[in-house]
């Protein structure tokens, strides 16, 4: 079987949702009255911290795919001024979406345990506004949210395979800018962080061999599988590795603005950042090409996200071993798409009946465990009781 991108359809309910006059729909998805559609239509729990668990009515996957949103749209009426990555978050909240993630994780891994038979993911990017507000690729819901998403293999082997050339494959190795000039420094100073339960891996080892995705990204395994999610050390390397990676993203653009910028005051790994990024030949080289390009080329400067942009996630591989990695991030891209699954959403409400009432049992399953562990209320909807 050729290796490839694999292209699926997922058939989905139309949601009947009135936009206001005057409203773009990307507008009011991203308003408080929307986010309470969600959380009365489609909520599942939700706690004191503000965290909700929602069914995702427009999802990635029918077999299971949920989220987890930390809902500050009564709390922060600014869209703009909400967390949207993990390293904004208050850590009395992370230490509950910690124990959140843990239990989900455990759960599918538990449900799905054979990696032949299904592809077992969660992550997340990042949603703020890095590329122009004009863009009909800004998020609609800015606030930092992750998902939990089981696809069948089967279902993938039989998919079309997807356009490479495709934008939203942004992988290393194809669009991305830091994999096609930088690989080596990039990878030189993820290497350089403090990691004990994250172990480098190398080659071709962290691809999924029938999509050949990711590519050429910094992988990890995490060693001690799904029992090294219920240590917090190993959650504080998982936010070392966004850590890094914004550092690096940061400076880098720092020097594409402005030449021979000085090194940014709120760095996280300051020596790495002056001894390996700044004193780097290919990296200020690449900097330099990007920068003139920007200022003979307005379209091309107008679609650089200047702010650090990423895709976060933990994965199963072929072998079972759970890996994490890390991607630059583009505009309209998904998460799936890390892995080389591109989604294309379908309006069938009779073909997404026939799975909704398996997902549901799941969704429902998985609540009781978050609630038994003290993460949450149960939340009533015209679908299901609050317990």
């Amino acid at each position: 079987m050729k290796s490839g991108p694999r292209e699926i359809v997922t058939p989905f309910r139309p949601i009947p949702l009135d936009v206001p006059e005057g409203m773009k729909p990307n507008e009011f998805f991203n308003s408080t009255e929307n986010l309470n559609d969600l959380v009365h239509n489609n909520g599942l729990l939700r706690t004191p911290e503000n965290l909700l668990l929602y069914r995702k009515a427009l999802g990635h996957s029918n077999e299971f795919d949920t989220s987890i949103i930390y809902n500050t749209s009564q709390t922060i009426l600014d869209p703009l001024g909400r967390p949207v990555r993990r390293t904004q978050v208050p850590d009395s909240v992370k230490y509950i979406w910690n124990r959140m993630n843990q239990i989900l994780l455990e759960y599918t891994l538990e449900q799905y345990p054979d990696p032949d038979k299904h592809l077992v993911l969660a992550g997340e990017a990042s949603l703020d506004a890095t590329w122009p507000l004009t863009s009909p690729g800004v998020p609609s819901i800015r606030m930092l949210h992750n998902h939990f998403i089981v696809f069948e293999q089967s279902e993938l082997r039989e998919a079309k395979l997807a356009d490479p050339a495709n934008p939203n494959l942004t992988d290393g190795g194809q669009h991305s800018l830091f994999e096609q000039y930088m690989h080596d420094v990039y990878h030189r100073f993820f290497a350089a962080l403090d990691l004990r339960i994250l172990q480098p891996m190398e080659g071709s080892s962290s691809q999924l061999a029938l999509t050949g995705y990711p590519q050429g990204l910094p992988c990890w395994e995490i060693k001690g599988g799904v029992d090294a999610l219920k240590e917090v050390r190993f959650w504080r390397e998982y936010d070392e590795v966004l850590k890094g990676f914004i550092d690096f993203y940061r400076t880098f653009f720092s020097q594409v603005s402005t030449r021979n910028a000085p090194m940014l005051t709120d760095t996280w790994f300051p020596d790495q950042v002056e001894n390996i990024l700044l004193f780097d030949n290919a990296f200020l080289t690449t900097a330099k090409k990007v920068r003139d390009r920007c200022i003979t080329d307005a379209k091309y400067a107008n679609d650089l996200r200047w702010k650090p942009a990423f895709k976060q996630l933990i994965y199963r591989n072929d072998e079972g071993k759970l890996v994490v990695t890390i991607s630059q991030n583009s505009i309209g891209n998904a998460i799936t798409e890390l892995l080389g699954v591109v989604v294309k959403r379908v309006p069938d409400a009779e073909a997404y009946e026939k799975k909704e009432p398996a997902l549901i049992e799941k969704l429902l399953e998985v609540r009781q465990r978050l609630i038994e562990a003290d993460l949450g209320e149960g939340i009533e909807t015209p679908h299901w009781p609050s317990a």
